[in-house]
């Protein structure tokens, strides 16, 4: 059987490094490439993409990217393109939309950049007849490795309790890592994803205070949840600010407030197209024994 070389683009992300758990204890068939900046394991090579010149790999036709959407620049399209690729599945995110109208300049920016750059890659894709499928997760996390749930876990860890705006009523869709790994594989197969857009929720909704809840839960405690109203959070970070001037006081009043906004997004059409079936919001932090 005949395989396709198959490029992942960025195995030290979180998704990256999924993919590779996987398709290195099952190919399933494909020929796959790992590259990173800094390659660590024997097959992995290196590809930076601020050089894209500089990468020199024949005989791929399928690119998955699990690096920042905007780090694809037109340059390394161009230099994939070049190479073999007609197939490319992306990560953006669903950031784009979620804080579009955010209060922080920096997270408006952020969701500018990830609308600009599908936008750009998708027109790359027709003008080269490569078949892009846009990938928008909301909120990652995997265990020990995420900025998200395993702070949240750090926190409960160290203090024994976590504090939430109100009531944390804001719903919340988690999405593992693994499940993103598999939908990129599922994607990529699927013609039905050629040239499309797809939000990729976990497989449960739930409340922030909720989420929080579980993850006590995961962490063997009873859950020890704080209620702070809004006007308090404003109050003692505006104290801060005072103290300790900073973007990033603000940053965490504005963190705090969205934990009533619903962040929800429908993923339907992903289940429908390539079968995506992502796992209820069940985090582990117990390591197996090596």
């Amino acid at each position: 059987m005949i395989r396709e070389k198959c490029l992942i683009i960025g195995v030290t992300s979180l998704v990256g490094a999924r993919l590779a758990e996987s398709l290195r204890a099952d190919a399933q068939g494909f020929e796959p490439v790992f590259t990173t900046r800094r390659p660590k394991q024997a097959d992995e090579i290196r590809f930076d993409l601020t050089d894209p010149e500089s990468f020199e790999v024949e005989g791929f036709s399928h690119v998955i990217a699990t690096t920042p959407i905007w780090l694809m620049t037109d340059e390394v399209l161009t230099r994939l393109w070049g190479q073999g690729m007609t197939r490319l599945v992306v990560f953006s995110s669903t950031s784009r939309f979620s804080k579009t109208f955010s209060p922080e300049p920096d997270e408006r920016r952020i969701a500018d950049l990830l609308a600009a750059s599908e936008a750009r890659i998708s027109a790359f894709g027709a003008v080269y007849n490569v078949a892009v499928t846009i990938l928008r997760p909301t909120l990652i996390y995997d265990e020990g490795r995420d900025q998200n749930i395993s702070r949240i876990a750090k926190f409960i860890e160290k203090f024994g309790f976590f504090i939430v705006c109100g009531k944390g009523a804001g719903l919340r869709q988690p999405v593992h890592a693994r499940d993103l790994a598999t939908a990129a594989l599922q994607a990529l197969r699927s013609d039905a994803a050629r040239d499309k857009a797809y939000d990729l929720s976990g497989g449960e909704t739930l409340t922030y205070s909720d989420m929080v809840a579980r993850i006590f839960e995961a962490k063997g405690n009873r859950p020890r949840i704080i209620s702070l109203p809004a006007w308090l959070w404003r109050l003692g970070f505006g104290g801060l600010g005072l103290i300790r001037p900073g973007q990033s006081l603000k940053s965490n009043v504005n963190m705090a407030l969205r934990m009533n906004d619903d962040l929800v997004f429908d993923h339907s059409p992903a289940r429908t197209d390539f079968s995506y079936n992502p796992q209820p919001f069940k985090p582990s932090f117990i390591r197996p024994n090596p």
